[in-house]
């Protein structure tokens, strides 16, 4: 009788469309959300739980669903590959048009290979644009009308901040340094570089993040995992899975935390000046395993990646284990769903929104493929109260997808636009859209 292996089983299941295949969720995603999140035994399956929202980008005139008391409106259009954003001083708003890089050993293989193929339908296999675009609105009517190529030819560029006149961007590779001229559209000089950053042929969470502490003398760099748990070999984990403190005057840096699989977004809570970040879990486990979180993060902790999940929960795929690691790891604060992407993340300034957006952070969900049904695609919102969540979160932005589960665009980066706006970067959509309250008018008769 002929039997079918398991890989020739994967290459059918890809080549019938990459339909949704594997087990489902039997808990809601508001069970794994909260301070203490249901977390069910392990499911691991012979093929993965593939359940991919095609992109397919917005119809003309659609847009997403804004919460009571606020509405959206599109700020800028027709970028490429939008993923992050940085708001100058003086108003202007600077995009990441940016993609992953080449990286020809995180394809290798069957798993690589159908790895690639969700990628490229779910909206991640456009080359990247690798710039940085600058986009001004002039008459202050929410809508940018002017828009510059800020710097170029980087290298999937994600992370931007400002100290002083110095402007640092995180490349793929590197943290680079260039001087800044405020109010100028475009930066013509060459960048010195900081430090080296994790980078590589596999390079399999390639995004990297950077802020500064308030007196700028530090840098905090996001580096995500190279694998999934660990197959790559521990070897390939070398400074990643983990937030560095870089200094900025000399590139010397330290591993501020670690056992953080794929943190993104970070930003400094107003309240009580701690550093918090978003972080993306495992996959491939059951549709309810792992919930991502959002966490304050320790100097010196240890979060369990790639030994152990949300604290002590070992995942024994991983090979060798690591029980006196595992010993010290600690819980996240928050969990905001299991497979739902969380990349953006910045905390509220109290002032660009009604209640209950005035105390709190922000969270862009990118969206699942690794469940069923779809997690994420939306921008959550996460109540506050005296520097810690509280209450039941709620959603800022919905309708990223249509009613054929088809996405209509994938919210990534979250920033105040400190003019009674939030933005947020949708990569799919390929747009920036600006949340405002609809207690006032999108357009300001403001001089410029």
């Amino acid at each position: 009788m002929f039997k079918l292996r398991p890989q020739m089983v994967v290459l059918l299941l890809v080549a019938a469309g990459l339909a949704a295949c594997g087990e489902s969720s039997r808990l809601q995603v508001s069970d794994g959300t909260g301070p203490s999140p249901k977390l069910p035994e392990p499911n691991k399956t012979l093929i993965p739980t593939v359940n991919i929202a095609p992109a397919v980008g917005w119809p003309a005139g659609a847009k997403p669903v804004a919460a009571p008391g606020t509405q959206v409106a599109a700020f800028a259009e027709n970028l490429d590959h939008p993923r992050w954003l940085y708001v100058l001083p003086n108003g202007d708003v600077l995009v990441a048009e940016t993609n992953a890089p080449p990286k020809p050993d995180d394809g290798k293989g069957i798993r690589g290979w159908v790895m690639k193929k969700v990628m490229g339908r779910a909206g991640a296999g456009v080359p990247s644009a690798n710039r940085i675009t600058l986009l001004r609105d002039k008459d202050h009517d929410g809508v940018a009308e002017t828009r510059t190529v800020f710097i170029d030819h980087l290298n999937s560029p994600f992370g931007m901040t400002l100290v002083g006149n110095n402007f640092y961007v995180a490349d793929t590779d590197r943290l680079l340094r260039f001087n800044y001229e405020p109010g100028e559209t475009s930066i013509k000089g060459e960048p010195l570089k900081v430090t080296d950053l994790p980078g590589g042929t596999i390079n399999h969470h390639w995004t990297k993040n950077v802020i500064a502490s308030k007196d700028g003398s530090k840098l905090y760099v996001t580096v995500g995992s190279n694998s999934n748990v660990g197959e790559n070999g521990l070897d390939a984990e070398e400074g990643r899975a983990a937030i560095w403190e870089v200094d900025a005057a000399t590139g010397n840096h330290r591993i501020f935390a670690s056992g953080l699989r794929n943190p993104n977004g970070m930003d400094w809570d107003p309240s009580t000046g701690k550093l918090w970040t978003a972080v993306n879990e495992r996959d491939e486990i059951g549709s309810d395993l792992v919930p991502d979180y959002v966490t304050s993060v320790q100097d010196g902790a240890f979060y369990g990646w790639p030994f152990s999940y949300y604290g002590q929960h070992v995942d024994i795929r991983v090979s060798p284990q690591n029980p006196e690691l595992v010993q010290k790891a600690i819980a996240p604060d928050f969990a905001v769903g299991p497979h739902t992407a969380s990349l953006g993340l910045a905390f509220t300034d109290g002032k660009s929104l009604p209640a209950p957006f005035n105390e709190g952070l922000f969270v862009g969900q990118h969206g699942s493929w690794n469940r069923k049904p779809h997690s994420g695609y939306k921008v959550l919102f996460v109540p506050f109260k005296d520097g810690k969540p509280s209450g039941t979160p709620v959603d800022l932005l919905t309708g990223f997808l249509d009613a054929n589960e088809n996405a209509q665009g994938r919210p990534v980066g979250v920033v105040n636009d400190n003019k009674g706006g939030v933005l947020v970067a949708d990569d799919v959509g390929n747009k920036i859209w600006r949340v405002t309250s609809a207690r006032t008018v999108q357009a300001s008769n403001s001089a410029p």
